[in-house]
C-alpha cells in the first residue's frame, strides 16, 4: 500500500502544518513515539493526529483485507503486520494512561498552566480522564478515610501526597540529529557544569531532564 496520508501537525511558529506521509512513515512515527513514551519518565506530548491516522489505515487494512482472495499467503502476511501495528497502538496508549493515573495531578496542574500555543501533554479524551480520575480518587478517599478524621485532616493535597514523575532518572538515546553544546549538569556538587555535543548515529546514557527538548522536537530517540 502506498497511498499518502494528511498528518496534521505545529509548525515552529505554533500554527497549523499539513505532513503528508506514507503508510511506512506513519508507522515509524508510532513506533518512534511508542518508544519516546515508553522510556520518558513523564507524558510527552499528545500525539492525537497519529493515532487518529493509525486507526483510519488499520480500518483501510481490513477493509482490502476483505476484498482479497482466501488462501492468499499475502493475506497472511498483512494480518500479521496489522496485529503488530495494534499492539504497539494499544500499548503507546496503554503507558500514556498509566502515566496518568499515576501523576494526575501535576499532569493536570501542567495543563492548567500552559501557555498558548504551547504543544499540549493530554488529548481531550486523556484530559476528560484525567480529571474524572481524580475527581473518582477524592470521592474515593473521603468516602472510606478522610471523612472518619479531624475535620482539619479531612482534605488532601494531591500534589504533595502524589509523587513527581522523575526527570532525573537515567535514559537510553540514540542521536537522530547532531547536537551541539549540550549543557550537563554535574552528579556532585563537587563537579562544575560541562558541556557536550551528540553526533548523530551515537548512543548514550544520560540524565533526562537534560535532553527531554531533545525527545519533544525529535531530534534524539529513547530506546
Amino acid at each position: 500500500m502506498t497511498e499518502e496520508l494528511d498528518l496534521m501537525g505545529q509548525d515552529s511558529d505554533g500554527g497549523s502544518e499539513e505532513v503528508v506521509l506514507t503508510p511506512a512513515e506513519l508507522i515509524e512515527r508510532l513506533e518512534q513515539a511508542w518508544m519516546n513514551e515508553k522510556f520518558a519518565p513523564d507524558l510527552l506530548e499528545s500525539k492525537p493526529e497519529i493515532v487518529e491516522c493509525v486507526m483510519e489505515q488499520l480500518d483501510h487494512m481490513e477493509e482490502n483485507l476483505r476484498r482479497a482472495k482466501k488462501g492468499d499467503l499475502k493475506v497472511s502476511i498483512h494480518r500479521m503486520e496489522m496485529e503488530r501495528i495494534r499492539y504497539v497502538l494499544s500499548s503507546y496508549l496503554r503507558c500514556r494512561l498509566m502515566k496518568i493515573e499515576k501523576f494526575f495531578p501535576h499532569i493536570l496542574e501542567k495543563e492548567k498552566t500552559r501557555h498558548e500555543g504551547e504543544p499540549s501533554s493530554l488529548s481531550p479524551e486523556e484530559f476528560a480522564f484525567a480529571k474524572e480520575y481524580m475527581a473518582n480518587t477524592e470521592t474515593y478517599l473521603k468516602n472510606v478515610a478522610l471523612r472518619h478524621m479531624p475535620p482539619n485532616l479531612q482534605k488532601v493535597d494531591f500534589l504533595r501526597s502524589v509523587p513527581k514523575p522523575d526527570l532525573d532518572s537515567y535514559v537510553f538515546l540514540r542521536v537522530k540529529e547532531r547536537q551541539e553544546n549540550i549543557m550537563v549538569e554535574p552528579e556532585t556538587d563537587e563537579q562544575r557544569d560541562y558541556v557536550i555535543d551528540l553526533e548523530e548515529g551515537s548512543q548514550h546514557l544520560i540524565r533526562y531532564k537534560t535532553i527531554a527538548p531533545l525527545v519533544a522536537s525529535g531530534a534524539v530517540q529513547l530506546i
